[in-house]
This record gives structure tokens, C-alpha cells and sequence, in this order.
């Protein structure tokens, strides 16, 4: 690594852990139920009873409903944008299979997109369908992160939260906030945000539109979909290196937030810091290695004759794909970010990285992006590989599976290893399904280990709810949009019921007593060294067992070619 990518990283690091510690306090009050009652006055206006609680099945079963109810939406209005106002380019419907595709992304906060925005969609489907649901979305997982939350600091309760209450003083207090200021920043630095139509200059066709609006819940919800096709690469998504800088803080801004909300909802603030400092630690390893790996270059391209300007700048590392305002630095910053988040936005393409560069963010968001994460899916994602890790070291050293005052029993056990192992399946299977049938290897562009990474990476990318993309990979046919599309379905909702069920059986729970009166500890303390080391290696060891088999086919098989 170079210094300036060494400082970039220390900064960026100790920017998201300041940025955390207000972050957390707002979250906890908001889902403590401490806001301004202006929330109240419109649930009563809508039906819905802010005094009344659910339990996690009725919690669930509001959840499931509305976000159908969102991709209902979606794909009528996508359908339908010919015959709608606000579409000065003219474009027609979109396509059936396509307008399926993009509402299950985006209610699923994937924002997997097999279309080019600027080609595709009118500002009203951009703005009304896909930037609604991005606030949506994002509130919906935080809302699971909360009900959780609450499973952890109640004992004897049959109710995990309101959904519906949730839901909207997230967006409210939260979501609504943050992104109008960073909009009119990002407005401020350049990022176009405009009703008016293409602009024709010569030969060449300059795509406008409500950007700026779009950008900053795209960067602040984890939810990534791009206005334009070359998402945060462009110059009118992200024109400079401060616009650049803001949209990765805001990517982790959240994710980090609700770790210190956490600990403020059980009464123990340690415990936040330990899930922080274990997500921090995987992090920065990950951003060391993309560095290396893109700042060591090509080997191969001193052998294809090209002039020596070419060949020195190559040897200042691999710039294939990347935007020569960004660098190779703040570039692969920005893979790791996204992709250890639930956020598919990128300002470089990952097709054109080293293997090894490009093997890491495939690796980050098989881990289930629990490396921060989603917004609200990254910490409860994390809260799984917890019970995970006290279960596994309660059996290892004879003391009694529990995690904060709650004892992990055999049911929760098996929550946790759906939760765990739905996506895996998911993204194994449909792999295998798109390499052995003709469907599938038709939108292969590229032979061998690039085609099979791929076509690995966008079936992680969709299970997992990411949403970036290695290009080369036609998906915008019938056979990926219906397939991603099941795979952003369930890797999002399986993960959550069991996630919902797992708040209730902890909130039912009474608290255990976790010194005897003989002064004998009983369970292992969550808040330590040994707690922060178990839990890394929990969660890279379930994501070793379960993918490097898989990459060994693709980026290792590539990477020893390279060097061959």
C-alpha cells in the first residue's frame, strides 16, 4: 500500500467511528419512541394505533404484506410509464420481465439493475417508483433491527414493536432528514438534479434528471441503484473527489450508528463497540487486500507491446475500469464499502479489477454483508453470528449458551441456521443452475473463470441484497431477471422471518443470572477481547466453508492463470 491509500483508509476509519457514536444516540431515541409526536397525528390518519404493540408473527405478517404490496407498485407504475406524465424522453413500458425484476430489487433494498436508467426509465418511475422505495426499503430493515433489538433488552414480553410506527418514524426522523441535507450538498458539488429533458450537444446525448434527490438516499439507505447506468462512476452521480468522500461516509454513516444504538437499547454500551470493532477489524483487512492487489498491476502487460507511457502507468498499478479522478486509492475504498454494505453503488467496475482485487468484494457480500452492512440487515445479520459465536464457545468451554441474559436454546439454534444458511443455498444453487443450462451460459460474454465469477458474482450479489454487479453477464433476459429475482425475494424475506421469530423467543425469555452465588460465572462475557476475536472468526469461517470452493473456481483459477 502507498502512503496517500494508508492515510485515505486511517482517515476514512476514524471518520465512520466519530460519525457513529451521534448516530447512535438519534437512532436509539427514535427507536425508543422518543421523537417529535408529529408521527402520531399522521398513523391515527392512516389507521394504524401507535399505543398498540405486536407480536413478532403479526410483526412479520405487516411486514410481508406491505412490501408485496410494494412490488405491486413498482411494476405497475415501470409498466405503465408510457401513458404517465413526467417522461420527456418518451420512453415506453418497461418490459414485463424486466419491471418484475426491478420491483422485487428494489423493495428487497438489492437495486439490482439490468437496465440503463437513462435509457429505460421516466423521472416519474425513477423518482415515484424506485427513489420511494429506497426510502422504503431501508426503513423496513431498520425496523427488523429494532424489533430485534428489542427481543435482546425485554424479558417476559410478547411483543417485539410496532411495525407500522416503526416504519414511519424511521423515515421521518431518520431517513427524510438525512437525505434532504445531503441532496442539497450533493446538489452543491455538482450532481445534476433537474425536470428538464436530455440535452442533445452534437453528436452526443447528455442525460439529466432529478439525480442529486435519488443520490443521496441511494447512498444513505445502503440501497445503491443508480439514476444512471454508470451509477457513482459518472461525473452527474459523482462529480469530484468531495462528492465521492460523502457518499462513502454515508454509505457506513447508519450501519455503524445502530451497533452504538444497540448498545444503548440493552444498557451496556460495550456491547455495540464490540460488534463495531469486530466489523472495523474484517474491514480494513478486506481494504488492504483490494488495495494491494490493484496497486500491484497487470503483470501480463508489459508482454502486449504497448508504448512506454502505458507501461508506466501501469506500473503504477491496475487503473482498467476505474475513474482516473478517483485513482486506484479512493477506488478501491469504495469496492470494499459497498459491497461490505448492503449497497450495490460503485464508481468503478469490478469486472476490470485483479482477480484477487475482485475476489474480495464477492467474499465481502458472501459473508452475508454483516462487515456494517445494510442499513438495519447488517447489524441484525451481525446479532445472528453473536448467538452464533456464544453457542459454539458455550459447548467449547462447558458454560451456559447466553448472550445478554438470555439463554440460547436449541429453537433459536435452529432460527439462527436458516437465517445463516438461506443465502448459500441460494446463491449455490442458482449459480449452478445458470452454468449447466443453455439459458443461463447464453448471457456469458466471457469464457472460463471470468464467465463463471461472473455469473457467481451476480447471484451473490442478488441473494445477499447487494446489487452491484462484475458486468460481462447479459442479465437482462427472461431466464436472470425471473431467477435474481427469486434469489433477491427470498435471500431478503427468509433471512427476516427467522430473524422476527428469533426477537420474539428472546423477548418471551427471562433473563438469566450470570454469577452464582458462589461467584462462579456462568457465561462467557460478550463484551471483550476473546468475544471480538470469536465472533471475526465465526463469521469468516461459516463464509470459508461455504464459498471458497466456489471461488476457487473463478477468481483463484483466473489469478493463477494470470501468473502462470
Amino acid at each position: 500500500m502507498t502512503a496517500p491509500s494508508t492515510l485515505l483508509l486511517a482517515g476514512y476509519v476514524i471518520a465512520v467511528l466519530l460519525l457513529a457514536v451521534p448516530m447512535g444516540r438519534w437512532l436509539a431515541a427514535v427507536a425508543q419512541g422518543c421523537p417529535l409526536p408529529f408521527d402520531r397525528a399522521l398513523l391515527r390518519a392512516s389507521g394504524a394505533d401507535p399505543g398498540r404493540e405486536h407480536g413478532w408473527r403479526e410483526y412479520a405478517t405487516a411486514l410481508l404484506a406491505f412490501n408485496l404490496l410494494g412490488v405491486i407498485v413498482v411494476y405497475a407504475i415501470q409498466r405503465l410509464q408510457g401513458v404517465l406524465p413526467l417522461n420527456p424522453q418518451g420512453f415506453a413500458g418497461v418490459a414485463p420481465d424486466s419491471a418484475f425484476n426491478t420491483a422485487v430489487s428494489f423493495v428487497t433494498n438489492t437495486n439490482w439493475q439490468g437496465y440503463a436508467g437513462e435509457s429505460t426509465m421516466s423521472n416519474l418511475t425513477q423518482m415515484l417508483a424506485l427513489t420511494v422505495q429506497n426510502f422504503l426499503s431501508a426503513a423496513t430493515g431498520m425496523a427488523v433491527a429494532f424489533a430485534l433489538i428489542r427481543g435482546f433488552a425485554r424479558h417476559s414480553s410478547q411483543t417485539v414493536g410496532n411495525f407500522w410506527v416503526d416504519l414511519t418514524r424511521i423515515t421521518l426522523y431518520v431517513l427524510l432528514p438525512l437525505s434532504l441535507v445531503l441532496a442539497l450538498v450533493f446538489a452543491s458539488q455538482g450532481v445534476v438534479q433537474t425536470f428538464a429533458p436530455n440535452l442533445a450537444v452534437g453528436s452526443q446525448t447528455l442525460p439529466l434528471g432529478p439525480i442529486a434527490s435519488q443520490e443521496a438516499i441511494k447512498v444513505i439507505g445502503t440501497n445503491g441503484g443508480g439514476f444512471l447506468n454508470a451509477n457513482s462512476a459518472h461525473p452527474f452521480e459523482n462529480p469530484n473527489a468531495w462528492s465521492n468522500l460523502l457518499q462513502m461516509l454515508a454509505i457506513f454513516l447508519i450501519p455503524a450508528g445502530l451497533c452504538l444504538a444497540f448498545g444503548r437499547m440493552v444498557g451496556d454500551l460495550r456491547q455495540g463497540w464490540a460488534l463495531l470493532i469486530a466489523m472495523t477489524v474484517i474491514f480494513v483487512a478486506a481494504v488492504v487486500a483490494i488495495m494491494v492487489a490493484e496497486q500491484s498491476g497487470n503483470p501480463k502487460i508489459g508482454a502486449l507491446g504497448v508504448d512506454q507511457a502505458a507501461s508506466a502507468w501501469q506500473a503504477g498499478g491496475n487503473m482498467e475500469g476505474k475513474e482516473t479522478r478517483f485513482g486506484i486509492a479512493a477506488s478501491s475504498l469504495f469496492a470494499a464499502i459497498t459491497t461490505a454494505a448492503s449497497c450495490g453503488a460503485v464508481n468503478a467496475m469490478h469486472d476490470s479489477f485483479t482477480p484477487l482485487g475482485g475476489a474480495v468484494p464477492m467474499l465481502l457480500i458472501q459473508l452475508g454483508e454483516v462487515v456494517f452492512g445494510g442499513v438495519g440487515s447488517g447489524l441484525y445479520g451481525m446479532l445472528v453470528f453473536a448467538l452464533l459465536t456464544v453457542f459454539i464457545a458455550g459447548l467449547m468451554i462447558g458454560r451456559t449458551p447466553e448472550y445478554l441474559g438470555k439463554k440460547i436454546v436449541s429453537g433459536d439454534m435452529k432460527l439462527v441456521a436458516i437465517a445463516i444458511l438461506v443465502t448459500p443455498l441460494l446463491v449455490l444453487a442458482g449459480t449452478a443452475i445458470a452454468v449447466l443450462t443453455d439459458a443461463g451460459k447464453a448471457g456469458m460474454a466471457n469464457p472460463g473463470a471470468q464467465g463463471f465469477s461472473e455469473v457467481l458474482y451476480a447471484f451473490s450479489s442478488a441473494a445477499n441484497n447487494n446489487g452491484s454487479a462484475f458486468a460481462g453477464l447479459s442479465a437482462n433476459t427472461l431466464f436472470y431477471n425471473v431467477l435474481l429475482a427469486i434469489a433477491m425475494a427470498f435471500g431478503r424475506f427468509s433471512v427476516i422471518v427467522p430473524v422476527l421469530a428469533l426477537a420474539g423467543s428472546l423477548a418471551a425469555k427471562k433473563r438469566v443470572q450470570r454469577i452464582t452465588e458462589d461467584g462462579t460465572v456462568t457465561a462467557m462475557p460478550t463484551h471483550g477481547p476473546l468475544f471480538v476475536v470469536l465472533l471475526i472468526a465465526s463469521v469468516l469461517l461459516v463464509g470459508a466453508l461455504t464459498y471458497i470452493p466456489a471461488i476457487a473456481l473463478g477468481p483463484l483459477v483466473e489469478h493463477l492463470n494470470l501468473y502462470r
